[in-house]
């Protein structure tokens, strides 16, 4: 339970790196809402619309994006004060590990990887199938019954060059594919309110119902198994699990907490890129979803494009063309920005010695920590290449409301250990709203299927056995212990 202390976060995270290693303050708060809408702005707005609409929600999906909205802001308060006292590389596992110790560092740390990695080779082939359908590129190669997902393979090497090569070059063009997916939502927004119809609307939450029939205890919720609750589709409790779902598509806005120790004034900006994230991603995920439901009936949206099929539902199927090209475009900036921020994860957890010093070296000339970065590129690519991963896509949820919870607590614990410590954003009414925040994270939990939660019980164990046999004795704060 060793911490690590803050003036030793800060001075890694200052001009001189602490010791020599440092990345290139080169970010503003623009760059900064382009990273967090390029990685939030994705799959959710294109597929969990349709989905959670038709299974769970109804018209009131849409309620379901508010409040899976709301949860993330209350994280997204903590994480901005946290992140504006101590902006540097590793968000919430720096964050743990100066105030709740070394072990639940690292398991927070083991937990973004898999979040982030695992988000992005999810998204890969994502994208390959969408590039397939806009090009009718051939199946057999492309697509979710290939041998090997060429396309999901070709899209992550190509992007994890980018982000080696350098911040701003990641920057630019995720700033580019961000323009172009919000441009398209917009006009998605505008063309679908043309043919809304309020009959689709009503009831905006249809009653309850049973569901699940011959469903095993391991695909439902765990509140549900925990407390002997029947399976049940739409009504208040279908709108909660929608919630809980869509969640999914907020994940990854802390990527921008990422990115403190390469922003040029992180205690002005790092708030700034947070809130403008989730402000513009929760305003465009809830006009889109108000539009689908309006313009088709819940019970006939196809999940699969769900926007796409709306407009060809009402006989302007032209525009499914644009929504594919948004698609792509949204698509590539979410893998670009999971790789960008899981190479600044290991980077910080290299720094302090629970991972190799050798992975997190910074390339003199571009800035970036290149061998980590590389390295979970080819990892990213094999796992995008080989392995479907649509069955393990609610690990990425899990994974984010874990590390929620874990920044959530930090901030009261924080101010406790060290009232002094400058805040240049303060979370208001705290500890009530880091404590409501971490509930909120936890009862979203509850809603995921009990397999989810073994899987994810299972990669904590494995980061254990690593940690238990590596970083325990190896790390930054051990050796100097011992030194001393």
């Amino acid at each position: 339970m060793r911490t690590k202390p803050i003036a030793d976060v800060v001075a890694q995270g200052g001009d001189d790196g602490g010791d020599g290693q440092q990345l290139r303050r080169r970010l503003g708060p623009l760059d900064l809402m382009g990273f967090g809408i390029g990685i939030v702005i994705g799959t959710g707005i294109f597929t969990l619309t349709g989905i959670e609409a038709r299974d769970h929600a109804g018209p009131a999906v849409i309620l379901s994006f508010v409040l899976a909205g709301v949860a993330s802001l209350l994280a997204a308060l903590c994480y901005a004060e946290l992140a504006s006292s101590v902006p540097t590389a590793g968000s919430a596992y720096t964050y743990a590990y100066a105030t709740m110790g070394e072990i639940i560092a690292w398991i927070i740390g083991w937990d973004l990887v898999l979040e982030f990695a695992l988000g992005a080779a999810v998204v890969a082939r994502g994208w390959s199938g969408y590039l397939a359908e806009l090009l009718h590129l051939p199946g057999s190669v492309f697509g979710e019954t290939s041998a090997v997902n060429v396309g999901a393979v070709l899209i992550t090497l190509v992007l994890g060059g980018v982000a080696t090569l350098g911040i701003r070059q990641s920057s630019r063009v995720t700033n580019v594919l961000v323009a172009v997916k919000v441009a398209i939502c917009l006009f998605v927004v505008v063309a679908g309110a043309f043919f809304l119809r309020t009959a689709n609307l009503t009831p905006f939450v249809p009653p309850a119902q049973p569901s699940g029939a011959g469903e095993s205890g391991l695909t439902r919720p765990l509140s549900q198994v925990l407390f002997g609750l029947e399976p049940s589709a739409f009504g208040i409790a279908g709108v909660l699990t929608a919630a809980a779902v869509v969640f999914f598509a907020y994940t990854g806005f802390e990527a921008v907490a990422n990115l403190g120790e390469e922003t040029r004034r992180p205690k002005r900006d790092l708030p700034l890129g947070l809130f403008g994230t989730l402000a513009v991603s929760a305003l465009l995920y809830v006009l889109v979803s108000f539009v689908v439901v309006g313009m088709v009936d819940y019970r006939e949206i196809d999940p699969g494009a769900p926007i796409a099929s709306a407009f060809s539902a009402v006989g302007a199927g032209w525009a499914s063309a644009l929504v594919s090209i948004a698609a792509v475009a949204g698509l590539t900036s979410v893998i670009l920005v999971d790789i960008v921020a899981i190479g600044r994860i290991g980077f910080a957890m290299s720094r302090d010695g629970l991972l190799p010093a050798a992975a997190g070296a910074v390339h003199p000339r571009w800035g970036t920590p290149y061998r980590t970065t590389l390295v979970v590129t080819a990892g990213i690519a094999l796992l995008a290449g080989l392995v479907p991963l649509s069955s393990l896509a609610n690990l990425v949820s899990i994974g984010t409301l874990f590390a929620f919870v874990i920044v959530s607590a930090a901030v009261p614990i924080l101010r406790r250990t060290m009232p002094d410590l400058e805040r240049p954003f303060r979370v208001p009414w705290s500890p009530v709203v880091p404590v409501v925040s971490a509930l909120a994270c936890l009862y979203l939990m509850t809603n995921l299927s009990v397999e989810t939660w073994l899987r994810f019980l299972a990669w904590m164990v494995l980061g254990l056995v690593v940690y238990l046999g590596y970083g325990r004795r190896r790390s930054r704060v051990a050796t100097a212990g011992r030194v001393s």
